[in-house]
């Protein structure tokens, strides 16, 4: 029985994401998700929201567990006993970035293989912070993420919207 373990921030998740998991679920046996609680980017959502919106999205997936952690992805995957990490690959420049991952983590976990999966090129485009933006600036993201997902964003955009934000003179 093979585990692998899908790590992100998932800050929200989006339609890639689930199309990655959908597919890792269908090859390895059992499929961790893995939410990362404090990555070096600043977060829209708390960990409790991501993993709620998480867990919804992926639901269908019998196969499938969401968890939480922190420290280093290596050591949680041995944590859980999974022998797989599975990322995501979009575009080029994400290449470069899972390629530098990968190594680092071979160097660490020996025992750990990675395996990328193109994403489908209906995704290819998409990522988290360029629905965060979209959704934060009024934008229609329908196609990008679950209707939860959606509402949960239209309701932190609309929360922004109600905060006061100082007005700046200009002086010539």
């Amino acid at each position: 029985m093979t585990r692998a373990l899908f790590p992100a921030s998932f800050d929200p998740i989006h339609y890639g994401h689930i199309d990655i998991a959908t597919r890792a679920a269908a090859i390895f046996d059992e499929l961790v998700v893995g939410v990362y609680e404090r990555p070096s980017k600043s977060l829209l959502f708390t960990l409790e929201e991501r993993l709620a919106l998480v867990r919804e999205a992926l639901q269908h997936l019998p196969n499938v567990t969401v968890m939480a952690y922190g420290g280093l992805t290596v050591d949680f995957a041995r944590r859980i006993g999974a022998r797989v990490i599975v990322r995501g690959l979009r575009v080029v420049s994400d290449f470069e970035l899972e390629l530098q991952m990968a190594l680092t983590n071979k160097q660490l976990a020996p025992e750990i293989e990675v395996v990328c999966l193109m994403t489908s090129r209906d995704y290819a485009f998409i990522s988290s912070s360029i629905v965060r933006e979209i959704a934060l600036l009024g934008g229609d993201i329908s196609a990008m993420v679950p209707p939860h997902v959606a509402r949960a964003l239209a309701a932190k955009a609309a929360a922004r919207a109600g905060e006061t934000v100082p007005i700046v003179s200009i002086r010539e």
